[in-house]
């Protein structure tokens, strides 16, 4: 038995019925909806053909997640940090205190769209920041990282249902940690910053993290704590995340790069980061205060 979750901020009984009625075209034998949310998020249970039921349910105005019913409740979440669990690119927002904002833009761009391998791209924009005052770090961390809406809602309500929580960014030590702190992580793992005399070197500690440090994050904790592939989640937005959400149980691509959308198990376009509880059942009573 499968779930498609359909979730918007409104969400009329009319659509859930017109949705209910696509799936039957599309030859899914839905049985029953259940809302999970009145008004915002509910399930509809279908008999086969997952790719089938995202095919005709997707592009209609509000966020789908289909999956199957088991494992539904995840046990793992391994995320992103850049413009998934916050709303900005560390990287970027640093150089624009350097003047060069829309030099290295463009290349943060191109590797999240899997357009430029992700490590030289790294290098290069790392390099273009050589010389600058380190404590230029914490001012950019107070003044222009935001946590993404419904991130608290999310690691929390998970870590208190018993998953298991990592930040994996392709972004830096000294955002991710705090950023991980402020959510509720269980641990973040992200690139270091090299400093000598107060200012930025224009290097990066290697190896660094990327792709494959991510995917690997999460093969191995599902090794560590015991779980099933399917009781795993993966969330992100660029190109540096399609491994782990391919592989994992639920693959997500929130507000994602169109590599990563097309390729992902579940897209979430139009809500917040809480769209993912909707997906796990969980309703507005369950969840823990974000």
């Amino acid at each position: 038995m499968f779930i498609a979750t359909l979730i918007a901020a409104t969400l009329p009984q009319g659509e859930v019925s017109a949705a209910r009625d696509r799936l039957d075209a599309a030859g899914c034998l839905p049985v029953a909806e259940i809302w999970v949310e009145e008004g915002e998020a509910c399930d509809l249970q279908f008999g086969r053909d997952i790719s089938a039921a995202r095919a005709a349910l997707e592009g209609q105005g509000y966020d789908v997640v289909a999956q199957p019913v088991e494992h539904r409740r995840k046990k793992l979440i391994v995320a992103d940090m850049d413009s998934t669990m916050i709303t900005v690119e560390c990287i970027d927002e640093l150089a624009d205190y350097a003047g060069i904002k829309a030099e290295v833009a463009a290349v943060t761009e191109a590797a999240m769209r899997g357009e430029m391998d992700f490590g030289q791209a790294l290098d290069a924009r790392v390099a273009l920041l050589k010389g600058m005052d380190e404590a230029v770090i914490d001012r950019c961390l107070a003044e222009r990282v935001r946590i993404m809406p419904g991130a608290k809602a999310l690691i929390r309500t998970m870590r208190a249902h018993g998953a298991t929580a990592i930040l994996v960014s392709g972004g830096f030590t000294r955002f991710a940690e705090p950023v991980a702190r402020e959510i509720g992580f269980d641990r973040a793992i992200a690139n270091v910053l090299e400093v000598a005399d107060g200012k930025l070197t224009g290097t990066v500690a290697k190896p660094i993290v990327d792709a494959a440090t991510k995917l690997a994050t999460l093969s191995e904790s599902v090794l560590e704590l015991g779980l099933a592939r399917a009781e795993t989640l993966a969330v992100g937005d660029g190109a540096n995340d399609l491994a782990m959400i391919t592989q994992a149980g639920l693959g997500v691509a929130y507000h994602a790069k169109p590599v990563v959308a097309d390729a992902a198990g579940a897209r979430i376009d139009q809500g917040d980061l809480t769209a993912l509880l909707f997906a796990q059942g969980y309703a507005r009573r369950e969840w823990a205060e974000g």
